[in-house]
């Protein structure tokens, strides 16, 4: 784990240092078009959902995982094999559409599976050693990366996408900086031409847009508990 972190660690700040001398040639200049609107506001969503799958699919995992020692068909698990990257990548991709310019977009796509899937294709061989009957059936039911729509539709939501509160203990300070950090490379043409005071009036709407999150993330748990509870007393 702190070897992917550090490898991690070592990509993100060679991105940031690429950024900082060239930011004209990565960053995607505000037009003011709705359809610019649109695009940032879906980048936004997309790292929310990003989040709230990841955490998910962490929090399930530690709870269920056995040190490790049981196969987890569960939770996020039951419509993507590895929800974990999942969320990685609707994360990247929602920072990508926020800020950057539409070429980049191909890059990151690029750069996600050189990072990932060779790292999915390895953690999948030490799976196939540790659990040579129920992997193989396990792969052949569920997909690697994107769910398909029909589980989607199909599936209570709290089934496969559970959340408690207190898996985002740990995750808030990332989530606040993360979002505050993209909104301040967003605005920074605009801060630079009209003064702080527009980062701060994006951020009331990045604000409300995380009340809004705040209060999905707490419906779900909600939910979540409640489930936990009906199948404690079910047993």
């Amino acid at each position: 784990m702190k070897k992917r972190l550090k490898i991690n660690g070592i990509i993100m700040a060679c991105a940031a240092l690429a950024i900082a001398f060239s930011p004209r040639f990565f960053l995607r200049v505000y037009s003011g078009g709705i359809g610019e609107e649109i695009v940032e506001a879906l980048g936004f969503g997309f790292i929310l959902l990003g989040q709230i799958i990841r955490v998910s699919a962490r929090g399930y995992k530690a709870e269920h995982s056995q040190d490790s020692q049981a196969l987890i068909q569960g939770g996020p698990y039951q419509v993507v094999r590895n929800p974990m990257y999942l969320g990685i990548f609707l994360i990247g991709f929602g920072v990508v559409l926020a800020i950057f310019k539409w070429w980049a977009v191909a890059v990151f796509i690029v750069v996600f599976i050189i990072r990932y899937i060779l790292l999915i294709y390895k953690e999948e061989k030490k799976l196939y050693i540790m659990f040579p009957q129920a992997y193989p059936e396990y792969c052949r039911k569920v997909p690697r990366l994107f769910p398909s729509l029909f589980n989607i539709i199909n599936l209570d939501i709290i089934e496969y996408l559970p959340i408690k509160i207190t898996w985002f203990k740990k995750e808030i300070g990332s989530i606040v900086t993360l979002l505050l950090l993209t909104l301040l490379v967003e605005s920074w043409e605009d801060i630079v031409e009209e003064g702080f005071r527009v980062y701060l009036r994006q951020s009331v709407w990045l604000f409300l847009t995380f009340v809004l999150f705040g209060i999905l993330v707490f419906l779900l748990s909600k939910y979540t508990y409640k489930r936990d509870e009906y199948k404690a007393d079910r047993s």
